[in-house]
């Protein structure tokens, strides 16, 4: 199938790899264009603007960064859809794999549908390693016949592809993701707070835990960002504040009781006014304990 992504950054890059090694023919797009240049050697072919993508592709997929952006590459000027009048060419599919509001959503898809165009929403959960990995976790909103069409392709870079409702509803899921991850590694760096100023390893936590109730692939991943030095970035904080503001949005929207969250907002908040917005998702540890970096080591 001939594809179009937007937004080749470090998720999208290697969920477009993988494309590539299926068979697909993908033409991409990005504003630093660079990024969509360092795929060329793969195999992707380059194009100028999103609009670009209607001569070619039968789906576009975007991996970008919130919902201003997700607004802007679809119906903005250069846009997907930006002409609605002059069609959509091929198109027949958008796949949003960004995490952005769900209300946003829905609205996208009805702009989309009197184009003649399918909407799904399909943010993913398993970060950078699991895109490299081709083991992605996809929560879809849409028609069951869209996600039908494009489960075999999506499935080029996720080992699981759930329907989980109408437009908007991936969406939601993304949010109950984004909450129990987030909650959760706020709450691995007190613990590893905690040993630090107990006097004990705290790199070790991961094998003392392990097998018991608190293990888990986050105290696996996390500690040792906490504890070390020389980890790749796997995102940064403020990519997590931009989703738990939306997870607080829904709260209210919804009348959900979330306060947990609440409390995970206001760390959110505080690492930014210490300037560590664009810091690795691992600076919780520095939010509840900026003494922690003289614990760090080398690996």
């Amino acid at each position: 199938m001939e594809l179009g992504f937007c937004g080749p950054g470090l998720m999208g890059a290697p969920m477009i790899r993988h494309l590539l090694r299926a068979g697909h023919d993908v033409w991409v797009w990005n504003r630093t264009r660079a990024k969509a240049q360092a795929l060329a050697a793969d195999g992707a072919r380059v194009v100028d603007a999103p609009r670009d993508l209607l001569a070619h592709a039968q789906a576009v997929f975007l991996c970008v960064s919130d919902t201003h952006a997700v607004e802007d590459v679809v119906f903005g000027a250069g846009g997907l859809l930006a002409m609605p009048d002059a069609g959509a060419g091929g198109l027949r599919w958008i796949v949003d794999h960004s995490s952005i509001a769900p209300a946003a959503t829905r609205t996208f898809a009805a702009r989309a549908a009197r184009c003649g165009v399918g909407w799904i929403d399909a943010p993913v959960s398993g970060g950078v390693p699991g895109a490299q990995a081709g083991t992605l976790a996809v929560m879809a909103g849409g028609s069951a016949e869209d996600i039908a069409a494009l489960e075999p392709v999506i499935r080029a870079y996720a080992a699981r592809v759930t329907h989980m409702g109408e437009a908007g509803a991936g969406q939601m899921t993304k949010l109950c993701n984004q909450a129990i991850v987030c909650a959760t590694v706020a709450g691995i760096a007190e613990a590893v707070g905690l040993a630090h100023a107990a006097g004990i390893d705290a790199a070790r936590l991961p094998e003392a835990l392990g097998g018991g109730w608190a293990d888990s692939v986050l105290l696996r991943t996390f500690v040792p960002r906490m504890t070390q030095t020389g980890h790749a970035p796997l995102g940064s904080l403020k990519t997590f504040q931009k989703d738990i503001d939306t997870v607080a949005d829904a709260a209210r929207e919804t009348g959900a009781a979330m306060p947990v969250v609440g409390a995970v907002q206001q760390m959110l908040r505080l690492g930014a006014a210490m300037g560590l917005a664009d810091a690795d998702l691992a600076a919780f540890i520095d939010i509840v304990r900026p003494q922690a970096g003289m614990h760090r080591t080398k690996k």
